[in-house]
């Protein structure tokens, strides 16, 4: 059985079952370049302080440069006996270059040193994250200015409620992921602030600059407090509750698509690379994507609730539950990652069926409202007029036609104030380019929208990391 580098203190050596159980390395596995860096610059800076000398730490560093390269081509031999990647480096570095390697650990502790490979880690995917939403707002703005002529019926309790441009629709969801990127960004801040340097919980007696190494690993902000260091995982709790409400939003987004493209509802077709068929029923082409959109976003509250619960009884400092806060945090990333690249490339190559759209506007007594706004232009109280128009709707129904289709003498047995005037109400366009209210859904209003969102894009640009950007 391995022999642990903390092995001194016992005569016994640990359980196989204890080793199989407390092992973290098959998942933490992917933070070895993290490690590695995170290791690289904390050597530096002892070099620097005059802990270790700068050979030591020369020879320590091209070490560790060689086993990142070895753990990237899967060189090295990784098994639940090294514990987790950050042992199985240490102990990799000692094996090659010997008590030189053991000095590394100098005036640090396994606590910062996960504390900083998981937020180094957490800043590369929030990066990854803000600059995906871009490209999906994009694809939004993109898709709404494609169809900035079409209407459809808008929808309150499931049913047909007023006339809107799709292009309004569309760009309500572009508002939700914009909160979702400034979500995203304000955790990126919290985010970034080194803890390395509080050692366990108590900070260390060898003189450290800890400024040194966050300016070498360009961290804005030092940690104030080494137990907080140590034990804070509010970072990871903020990430995944802003991962749980951007899977909302994508999991209403998901619900309409799925509706959309049903055959009752016909709005929309989704392109045949975003579906999949039926192993028994030839005609299928079902919404696979967007149902599995739907369905992870249960996974990603789970893992939410996870580390709630997780940290919610955990006195300070560091307690080895704390081991139990990678899973969720690693899933959800994925999770979001994937979401945020299917979803941009989705989007674009959803068909619209406007004709449908444009029919389905009118149905429903979608103009009801403006007909009592009418009214209400002509001198009638709103109640009263919400009343008069309720009974015009009635009549409808009762004689199988809708609002359109009434003559004046029809609705002057409801109220004399009705004039010729009021066929204009409608006329669906008319009543789509009248709602000219901020943030209302006349084409004037959806169009400036569209404007201001291009130029929000642009200047938000300016701020990302182009070093992130996906490959094309």
């Amino acid at each position: 059985m391995a022999e642990k580098l903390w092995q001194g203190r016992f005569d016994q050596p640990t359980n196989k079952l204890v080793e199989e159980y407390t092992a973290s390395i098959h998942y933490d596995s992917r933070l070895y370049r993290y490690d590695v860096e995170g290791s690289v610059a904390h050597c530096r800076m002892l070099a620097e302080c005059g802990i270790i000398s700068h050979e030591e730490a020369s020879r320590i560093v091209e070490t560790l440069g060689e086993i990142l390269r070895d753990l990237e081509r899967g060189h090295v031999a990784l098994d639940s006996s090294q514990e987790d990647i950050h042992m199985a480096i240490e102990k990799e570095l000692i094996t090659r270059i010997g008590e030189t390697g053991g000095k590394l650990h100098t005036a640090r502790s396994r606590n910062d040193q996960v504390a900083l490979d998981m937020r180094l880690y957490m800043r590369d995917v929030l990066s990854q994250i803000v600059i995906l939403l871009h490209e999906l707002r994009e694809a939004f703005v993109s898709k709404a200015e494609a169809n900035l002529d079409v209407i459809m019926p808008g929808f309150t309790h499931m049913q047909h409620a007023q006339p809107v441009l799709l292009a309004h629709h569309l760009m309500a969801y572009y508002e939700m992921f914009r909160r979702d990127s400034d979500r995203f960004s304000d955790c990126l801040t919290r985010t970034n602030v080194l803890p390395l340097g509080s050692a366990a919980l108590a900070g260390t007696t060898f003189p450290t600059d800890m400024e040194w190494t966050a300016r070498y690993l360009r961290f804005p902000k030092v940690v104030a407090n080494s137990i907080d260091a140590v034990s804070d995982r509010d970072y990871m709790i903020e990430f995944c509750a802003a991962s749980a409400i951007f899977m909302m939003h994508v999991s209403r987004l998901a619900e309409e698509l799925i509706l959309w493209s049903t055959s009752e509802f016909s709005f929309i077709e989704i392109s045949d690379a975003f579906c999949t068929g039926s192993s028994i029923m030839p005609q299928k082409k079902n919404p696979d994507v967007p149902e599995l959109m739907r369905g992870k976003t249960g996974r990603v509250y789970g893992n939410l609730s996870a580390l709630l619960t997780l940290t919610k009884g955990l006195p300070l400092a560091y307690n080895r539950d704390l081991q139990e806060d990678k899973e969720p945090v690693f899933d959800t990333a994925d999770t979001v990652l994937a979401t945020i690249r299917l979803l941009s490339k989705l989007l674009p190559e959803i068909k619209v069926h406007r004709e449908v759209m444009a029919r389905m506007a009118g149905q429903g007594f979608t103009l009801a409202t403006d007909l009592a706004d009418y009214l209400v232009r002509k001198g009638v109280p709103f109640r009263k007029a919400h009343y008069i128009v309720g009974q015009v709707v009635q009549h409808c129904i009762q004689e199988g036609k809708e609002l359109g289709d009434c003559s004046l003498e029809e609705f002057r047995t409801f109220h004399k104030a009705f004039d010729e005037d009021v066929f204009p109400y409608l006329q669906i366009q008319s009543v789509v380019d009248q709602r000219t209210s901020v943030g209302g859904t006349a084409t004037s209003r959806v169009t400036r929208a569209i404007a201001a969102a291009r130029e929000d894009l642009r200047a938000s640009e300016k701020l990302l990391n182009p070093e992130l950007r996906p490959k094309k």
